[in-house]
């Protein structure tokens, strides 16, 4: 299975999103910062399984119509930053959605999730993180969950990596770095949290008009025992 996961910068990438869909043959789609307002019900064959409604700049999740099914959808607000009260640019940092693969019946949780900007204290955004993954845990007893997005955690990724296996996950990275805008803070932004799953690579795709680069995530569910 193929997942693409792409911070839109402020929806100005969403023109690009057909093309990399039909590029890279994904069968799903992990958006941040769109404008979901605006956000067409399909694009290049995938369906939008939900997307959330009380952002400024929101998320959303496409699958594959004729492959998945949506069985259940969850978003969730985290503990906020001063960026977030202040600003008010995210209420909804977690979107994540229960499918069920048409020909082998298995289910499957996938989310898309956005961490608090760069202003916050890495120890809120690990926060956050846990309390996304603890709530997706609740979606399926046992099921295979992979969640991807923007981590907004650039640097000391040891501490998180270890947050991400106290809770029972992988945090894994993409082969290049996804964000190039600011010299001091680029670095990998964009990646993944499983548990149940293989994966197989990440890719960083390349540059289009956000300041996020998309990946295209590689993965397998284990065989359940």
């Amino acid at each position: 299975m193929k997942v693409i996961s792409y911070n839109l910068n402020k929806h100005k990438a969403a023109h690009e999103l057909e093309r990399l869909v039909d590029t890279h043959g994904a069968d799903l789609l992990c958006l941040q910062e769109a404008d979901t307002e605006t956000l067409p019900v399909e694009i290049a064959g995938l369906r939008l399984a939900e997307a959330t409604v009380r952002n400024r700049l929101g998320l959303a999740v496409y699958h594959r119509e004729n492959t998945f099914t949506p069985l259940e959808v969850r978003s969730l607000s985290l503990k906020k930053s001063l960026h977030d009260r202040v600003l008010k640019p995210a209420e909804e940092r977690m979107l994540g959605v229960r499918l069920r693969d048409i020909d082998s019946g298995a289910q499957f949780i996938v989310a898309s999730f956005h961490a608090a900007p760069l202003t916050a204290l890495n120890s809120l955004r690990r926060k956050q993180i846990r309390a996304a993954l603890d709530e997706l845990s609740g979606l399926g007893d046992g099921l295979p969950i992979l969640m991807v997005g923007d981590y907004n955690y650039p640097v000391f990724k040891e501490n998180l990596s270890q947050t991400v296996r106290d809770a029972g996950y992988e945090l894994t990275l993409s082969d290049a770095r996804t964000y190039t805008r600011y010299k001091f803070f680029r670095g990998h932004y964009d990646f993944a949290t499983s548990v149940g799953f293989t994966i197989d690579s990440i890719t960083t795709l390349p540059q289009g008009r956000s300041d996020h680069l998309p990946i295209l995530i590689t993965a397998r569910a284990d065989p359940r025992p």
